[in-house]
């Protein structure tokens, strides 16, 4: 009979490939590797997100009352949290739901989603990291050959920009546009953005 209160007990095999599953989970999460790489939680980010692999991989594995997906939700927003990371995206409860089906999946003897995720690569991040501000002027004629991104030297950054989410509508991607005046109920008056209309100061 299976006590349904506790965690299920996992072979040596099913152990291993759940913890590499959710060094990989933790790996893609974009959230996290942004908090990380900008050291938004200090200079040990890093290795706290290595205890956050080892919190989780104990909590599915050697917890001693069965964890569930609220459970595991809340480790991940208290970990970011301590990282000065607030994330409003979902990523939290998708992260979770990831972590809970592998767990599933490795009591089965399934290991497929974590073969399927080692089979693929990093998604990259789209955000800039300003790392110096550089004085000079760059022009927007790049075949002068005289200031391309590799005359930098280690110094330069680069940024990455995603194809468009096909999944948001069209709505949601519609910003800075121009709206009339128009008065509220409360008597506050809503002005339209200047920045649109050609005029500098």
């Amino acid at each position: 009979m299976v006590d349904s209160n506790k965690n299920p007990v996992l072979t040596v095999e099913a152990s291993a490939q759940l913890q590499e599953g959710i060094n990989l989970v933790l790996s893609r999460w974009a959230a996290l590797r942004m908090a990380i790489e900008n050291e938004w939680g200090g200079r040990d980010s890093a290795q706290k997100s290595q205890q956050l692999a080892q919190i989780l991989f104990h909590a599915l594995t050697q917890s001693k009352e069965k964890v569930y997906i609220d459970d595991l939700e809340d480790v991940l927003d208290e970990f970011m949290l301590s990282l000065n990371t607030e994330t409003g995206d979902g990523s939290i409860e998708e992260i979770a739901e990831k972590l809970m089906v592998m767990q599933e999946e490795c009591v089965e003897g399934n290991f497929n989603s974590i073969k399927r995720l080692k089979e693929t690569n990093t998604p990259s991040v789209s955000y800039v990291r300003q790392a110096h501000i550089y004085e000079e002027d760059d022009s927007d004629d790049d075949d002068d050959g005289g200031h391309d991104g590799d005359s930098r030297g280690d110094n330069s950054t680069e940024m990455t920009v995603d194809a468009p989410d096909s999944s948001l509508n069209k709505e949601d991607m519609m910003i800075d546009e121009p709206s009339p005046v128009a008065e509220v109920e409360d008597g506050w008056t809503v002005v339209s953005s200047k920045r649109n209309k050609g005029r500098r100061n």
